[in-house]
């Protein structure tokens, strides 16, 4: 890894490469990054700004491009802000990352650095999450409705069943509306099984993010 610390900047850079799994193969132009705890008070100093920076462009926590994700970013017209604020109840190593890309696609990412480099996923686009970026992960945005998590699980049963879950969340924000699924798995699935899925009654997108 590049250091100089495994919490504040590698696990920073996990942190921004989950962003670039979302985007999928998108270009990020803007980026604003609120940084929590003690990322806050010591992010210039440990290159939190640079490695999240750096793992948003696609980067791994051992390319020395971190060192200089700003230039990088500046060459690739990609407007950046770091924000250090408190996030009320958050773990001490926390980031915000608001996003918009080229194509007006806009969301919100946080997580936190949890040690040794690994990191914990809590929220997208204001939906409670839980991942860790280990394994392959499939998000699925559905409507709040009987059968759909069973239709979901039966499909992968059914036509992937080499496909093994190793675990479950759901977050809903009321009842009767939006959902999202999170599913960690442990082999890659075929790409086929993301428009499987899409095509389904009642889902509104399902997107897979590779291990990080």
């Amino acid at each position: 890894m590049i250091g100089p610390s495994s919490s504040h900047t590698a696990g920073a850079c996990r942190l921004g490469r989950v962003v670039n799994k979302i985007i999928d193969g998108g270009s990020v132009r803007k980026v604003k990054i609120q940084l929590s705890g003690s990322f806050a008070r010591t992010y210039r100093g440990h290159g939190t700004d640079r490695a999240i920076l750096a793992g948003i462009m696609g980067y791994h926590s051992w390319d020395s491009e971190i060192r200089d994700a700003m230039e990088i970013a500046d060459q690739r017209g990609i407007r950046y802000c770091f924000i250090p604020e408190d996030i009320p109840g958050a773990h001490p190593n926390t980031a915000r990352i608001t996003y918009t890309c080229e194509d007006g696609k806009k969301g919100v990412v946080e997580g936190a650095s949890i040690g040794g480099g690994n990191i914990r996923v809590d929220r997208i686009d204001g939906m409670d999450v839980s991942f860790t970026g280990e394994s392959n992960t499939l998000l699925v945005l559905h409507k709040d409705t009987p059968g759909v998590i069973a239709n979901v699980t039966n499909l992968m049963y059914w036509r992937y069943g080499d496909l093994n879950i190793g675990n479950f969340h759901l977050s809903r924000k009321e009842r009767g509306g939006t959902a999202l699924m999170t599913i960690e798995i442990d082999q890659l699935p075929p790409e086929q099984l993301i428009e499987d899925l899409k095509k389904m009654d009642n889902i509104d997108n399902a997107l897979l993010i590779r291990a990080v």
